[in-house]
């Protein structure tokens, strides 16, 4: 189906019912947020449901992009798996955006497009739906560049396709709209003084090769610390041996790890100087929330082109793993975000 044909059959502004699917995990959810905004966007009128599942209730819900937000996304067993697609089934969306587009999500489609049964209008990655995002190099595209494309498919945004400045990117400044200067929110409120900067030592609990060694980043953030900026750390549960582990090494370190929620991630990266991290996803929140960032990837475990951060400024600094990057090559890479006080930036 062509963009224009797309276009024609997407219901648009006479939506009155819209569900998008995003399920998780962190980076992947914040990376959809600029296409949900798209499809508010197109569908000014219509109440959007957002599937997910718990950890992102009160996150979502807070979200201008969607109205409803229901967290049974991934149902455990058959029952509530029938009960889940019951529920699409008789809520008559005028149209489902699945930006999960998993094998689950896929079944979810399947499910509903029984014989006798007319399935809702659907863009994904499922054979059989009206907006069928088709393209078989979906899966190495980075996830922004892969949505604005579904997008495309589903009849949103430019016939030819998104161009570099016109793509759909995830936008947190809502966050502060939302909440406003509340205190808690403050870099002030956790005892932090000014300059300091974020480093996010962690990763998925099963890719721990993604995540630099906590011995280099102690010697990092010794280096900051000399300088003048304070290094703070944050993080969730799984992350806390690892915090431990180098604030032990450099007490001059704070340690946030598991004292943040989303909300506060997004405000203590608008007010931080920069950010350090791996590959995971509170660093792509703290780009998106504007501070400038060093990415840290093994290629051996994931590819930058297909899963950098992005925002204003963000230099990646790569190695097949990275035990082969030294707290100098990042040291570097620092001074060129001309982030340091100038007495340690020359």
């Amino acid at each position: 189906m062509t963009a224009k044909a797309a276009a024609k059959l997407n219901p648009g502004p006479k939506a009155k019912s819209v569900l998008v699917i995003k399920l998780s995990a962190l980076g992947d959810f914040v990376l959809a947020l600029g296409a949900m905004k798209a499809v508010r966007g197109h569908h000014p009128s219509a109440c959007i449901t957002l599937l997910t599942t718990p950890p992102f209730k009160a996150f979502a819900e807070l979200c201008p992009y969607v109205d409803v937000v229901e967290t049974d996304g991934r149902p455990e067993g058959v029952k509530a798996t029938a009960a889940l697609i019951g529920r699409i089934r008789k809520n008559h969306y005028d149209i489902v955006y699945d930006f999960q587009t998993s094998g689950r999500t896929g079944n979810y489609f399947k499910a509903l497009n029984m014989p006798l049964r007319k399935p809702p209008l659907w863009s994904g990655h499922a054979e059989g739906a009206a907006f069928h995002h088709s393209n078989p190099k979906r899966g190495t595209m980075h996830s922004i560049d892969r949505l604005a494309e579904q997008l495309t498919y589903a009849g949103i945004g430019p016939a030819e396709g998104w161009s570099p400045s016109t793509i759909p990117m995830p936008d947190l400044s809502w966050v502060s709209e939302q909440l406003g200067d509340k205190p808690s929110h403050q870099p002030q409120y956790f005892g932090i003084k000014s300059p300091y900067m974020l480093l996010i030592p962690g990763a998925s609990p099963h890719r721990r090769e993604k995540c630099w060694p906590e011995e280099r980043y102690a010697e990092l953030a010794a280096k900051l610390a000399d300088a003048g900026v304070e290094p703070v750390i944050i993080g969730g549960k799984a992350e806390g041996s690892i915090a431990q582990a180098i604030v032990r090494a450099e007490p001059r370190v704070k340690n946030l790890v598991t004292r943040t929620d989303l909300f506060q991630i997004v405000s203590l990266a608008r007010n931080a100087h920069f950010v350090v991290g791996n590959d995971t996803g509170p660093m792509h929140m703290a780009t998106l929330s504007g501070a400038p960032g060093i990415a840290l990837f093994a290629t051996n475990e994931s590819d930058p082109d297909h899963a950098a951060p992005r925002g204003s400024t963000v230099i990646i600094v790569h190695a097949p793993t990275l035990d082969k990057v030294s707290a100098d090559d990042v040291w570097r890479s620092i001074k060129a975000l001309g982030r340091l006080p100038e007495r340690q930036s020359a």
